[in-house]
């Protein structure tokens, strides 16, 4: 009974670190995505053009080998994935943590995480919600803030290439592109949008700090030793993704950017 028992345990304690490794390698794929994404946005100082060619170049890296924003739908597809595993990984967790919580390690344990835990579980709840609306307003578009007109389209001809060409005879597709800057631009002229959004940027960078700290600790370099340079980096994780995230709302409403330019 003894052996039956403790061969159960180990198959749990099996299983949970496998759920946390799942969840940390997840979670360090969402982070390098969220810097290349705030990275992106920073394009947005470089002017009108510059954004618009950058997200074009994104629906158009890699043609003809893929189609047009093949790339996009892999790493949408990928991105989906990844948040189901995460979402799964963090309520069987969860319901593990509750389960066990009468145990005395556990009550010791739950003491010096709680805040954490609070701040990540209320943290994850308010970025689903708000990656929903994102993809509703900038990639769905029937959540537009600002001016309808931003949101408007317009026809483009690439080459087999992707390149912009302005022959007909030269076009091998025409497909329809959208403003990014100008959906970008009126979006952050409202201050309660901006405000919304930095809560949200700031309910992530918490989110991240403490999975950064908890993806390392799964990996097993948090150590007596290591604890503080861990801390350091988490934060400074955290930071960094705050400060790219927030700079081109932030400009835009102090009035630091220029306004787009409407397509006729």
């Amino acid at each position: 009974m003894a052996n039956t028992t403790l061969t159960t345990d180990n198959r749990a304690i099996k299983t949970t670190v496998i759920i946390k490794q799942a969840m940390a390698i997840s979670g360090v794929f969402f982070v390098g995505f969220l810097i290349l994404h705030a990275y992106g946005n920073l394009k947005v100082f470089l002017g009108q053009t510059n954004y618009n060619e950058y997200a074009l170049h994104l629906r158009t890296f890699l043609m003809p080998i893929l189609p047009y924003e093949g790339l996009l739908w892999i790493l949408r597809v990928v991105l989906i994935a990844l948040i189901l595993v995460h979402i799964i990984s963090a309520l069987v967790l969860w319901h593990r943590a509750s389960a066990a919580r009468g145990s005395r390690y556990m009550m010791k344990k739950s003491l010096a995480t709680a805040y954490a835990a609070r701040t990540v579980r209320w943290g994850g709840i308010i970025l689903l919600l708000f990656i929903i609306f994102h993809l509703a307003q900038f990639t769905l578009k029937f959540a537009k803030i600002g001016d309808a007109a931003a949101y408007d389209s317009h026809e483009v001809m690439l080459s087999a290439s992707g390149a912009v060409v302005t022959d007909e005879a030269m076009s091998a597709m025409t497909v329809t592109e959208g403003n990014p800057y100008a959906m970008m631009f009126t979006t952050f002229s409202n201050w309660w949008m901006v405000l919304i959004y930095a809560i949200a940027v700031g309910a992530l960078c918490l989110h991240i700090s403490h999975g950064v700290w908890s993806a390392l600790q799964t990996m097993g370099w948090l150590r007596r030793n290591t604890q503080g340079t861990i801390q350091v980096i988490s934060g400074l994780v955290g930071l960094l993704v705050l400060v790219m995230f927030l700079a081109p709302p932030v400009a835009i409403l102090a009035g630091l950017v220029p306004a787009p330019v409407m397509a006729v």
